[in-house]
């Protein structure tokens, strides 16, 4: 009776991984902040509490984890400022665990949380990112779990970026086999083959310790 309890006592709780009501926002965007856009954000909650705001649908990976992307109210005020200003962003990509409840960012090389727009597939995502100087545009294809990107193409005749998801239009994904086209403005649309049928997410064992 005793190893029996302390195994059970050494078991992870189970955990509760649900979305909140969606809220309507402001969000403020262009090169002087005066276009104001519309949208929903949703709390992300682990076992009842909110531990991220996020935007957009989730999307399934396995029937363990999915991912989804977040949204995060920066503080936008001066230092002459009497009160503190916030402002909504749009933020990167969080993998989340149903069993566990871990919540983690996605490193997506060239990912840019303003004017990338990603399509998902399985594990895999496409968007078009942008480089560290903001000039270069680029295809990309990644794999979660994977640190190389499985695509990176330069992409020419680059338009002018300066709205949301103005890099490129989010690609489209097809099976069958696994295939996305990417339709950059001002350049010529192509299509990438997903060679790769090995899943680059392994699932985590939840720690005892954890709760």
């Amino acid at each position: 009776m005793m190893l029996f309890s302390q195994a059970v006592s050494a078991a992870p709780k189970p955990h509760v991984v649900s979305f909140g009501r969606w809220t309507a926002i402001k969000w403020f965007v262009g090169e002087d902040e005066s276009r104001v856009i519309d949208l929903k954000v949703r709390p992300l909650l682990i076992d009842g509490r909110p531990k991220e705001f996020t935007i957009g649908a989730a999307h399934d990976i396995t029937d363990r984890t999915f991912v989804v992307q977040r949204m995060y109210r920066l503080n936008d005020s001066l230092e002459d400022g009497n009160a503190p200003r916030w402002r909504w962003e749009r933020g990167g990509w969080l993998m989340v665990d149903r069993v566990s409840g871990k919540v983690q960012g996605i490193a997506l090389q060239a990912f840019d949380s303003y004017y990338s727009a990603a399509a998902w597939f399985r594990d895999y995502v496409a968007y078009c990112g942008i480089s560290d100087d903001g000039k270069g545009v680029y295809a990309v294809v990644a794999q979660v779990g994977k640190r190389k990107p499985l695509l990176k193409k330069s992409i020419s005749n680059v338009p002018e970026i300066n709205t949301p998801g103005s890099a490129c239009p989010a690609p489209a994904w097809q099976r069958g086999p696994s295939r996305v086209t990417f339709a950059p403005q001002n350049d010529q649309k192509f299509t990438y083959t997903v060679r790769s049928h090995e899943i680059g997410l392994l699932p985590e064992e939840s720690d005892p310790g954890e709760e």
